[in-house]
């Protein structure tokens, strides 16, 4: 198999990234709305699950993304430690000290500070996450290490053998699955579960293309699985069931091999488009840091859904978090000391 390299086609794995970047912001702004199941109106809720169907894709895009762009390099272990891992761990240490001192500006104001305590609430929070969202970065630090042995694994394998492994990936999605494990026997499929599959899942289809209808018909059809699965479970339940938002439900798979695919065969012409996805890409891993903090700024200025209603709210406070957290990054990176700390 052809590597991507070798090929020198890359570029639409660039304007994927852009489309999970915002699909990433669109997720936060509208995941609080569908949670919200029995408590608002049935139109508003359809609207935030039909939009949290759509977007679940861009997790595993992400770990995609990584395994078409960085399995099939060669990779010394030293230099891949310091060029990768640490590119990460710089920009992770940052951004959580500023999530903890975001924390503590919000405790109440007759909290009694102390280092005892304020190093209490940094070692918990750097232990579990500084922000909920962070969580991406502790898994993706933990593909970094494991990264150049699956690399040198892909390299030597077979076509065969890379299905057999996505085929062993996918049982073991499948036993886990809430809905089949009783009703499967429970193998140890356990090595081949997790992010590592859609790390090779990337590798493997961004060396095969998909039609474009049947792409298509898979995105399409994972969302509308998800979107009224969600719903009828969430009936049966009493209240919100999130099985398939989940980035292992069979839905979300099926909605990211689709787009993953669809993206293969889609091409931008235009200049300036290009210079936008270029000015993007460039910023995507600032704008995943910061976009937490814009997001909470503009509901606590007043900025939120609820007041423009969900058809505008939505697509507007989206498009407002992603715009100033691109903008802040970009300006961030353009005093020399703080360009590798702010991702």
């Amino acid at each position: 198999m052809q590597t991507l390299e070798e090929k020198n086609d890359t570029a639409w794995l660039d304007n994927l990234r852009v489309v999970a970047t915002i699909a990433v912001v669109l997720l936060h702004v509208v995941a609080p709305l569908a949670l919200k199941f029995g408590k608002i109106s049935n139109a508003d809720w359809w609207i935030a699950n039909s939009i949290d169907s759509l977007v679940r894709f861009c997790v595993p895009v992400f770990v995609m993304l990584t395994g078409a762009l960085l399995l099939p390099r060669v990779h010394t272990l030293e230099s891949y430690l310091k060029k990768r891992v640490a590119r990460i761990i710089l920009p992770f240490l940052f951004w959580s000290i500023i999530y903890i001192l975001h924390f503590l500006t919000r405790l109440p104001s007759n909290f009694e500070f102390s280092w005892q305590t304020v190093s209490k609430i940094a070692g918990n929070k750097l232990l579990t996450g500084a922000s909920y969202h962070l969580w991406y970065i502790y898994m993706i630090i933990g593909i970094y290490l494991i990264l150049p042995i699956i690399g040198t694994w892909v390299k030597k394998a077979s076509e065969k053998e890379i299905i057999y492994f996505l085929g062993l990936w996918l049982l073991s999605v499948i036993v886990s699955n809430s809905f089949l494990k009783d009703y499967i026997p429970d193998f140890n499929l356990k090595y081949f579960s997790g992010f590592i599959g859609y790390l090779v899942l990337g590798y493997y289809l961004s060396l095969r293309t998909l039609n474009v209808k049947i792409a298509t018909a898979m995105f399409c059809f994972g969302i509308i699985v998800c979107a009224f699965g969600t719903y009828y479970l969430s009936i049966q339940k009493g209240s919100l069931s999130v099985e398939l938002y989940q980035y292992f439900s069979l839905p979300v798979i099926i909605s990211s091999i689709g787009i993953f695919s669809l993206f293969k065969n889609l091409e931008l012409k235009k200049s300036y488009l290009v210079r936008i996805r270029n000015l993007i890409n460039k910023n995507s891993f600032g704008v995943y840091f910061i976009h937490i903090l814009v997001l909470f700024y503009l509901n606590k200025f007043g900025l939120n859904v609820a007041d423009f209603g969900f058809v505008i709210g939505i697509p507007l406070l989206t498009f407002l978090c992603f715009s100033i957290s691109l903008l802040i990054i970009f300006l961030l990176k353009k005093i020399p000391f703080l360009r590798v700390l702010v991702g």
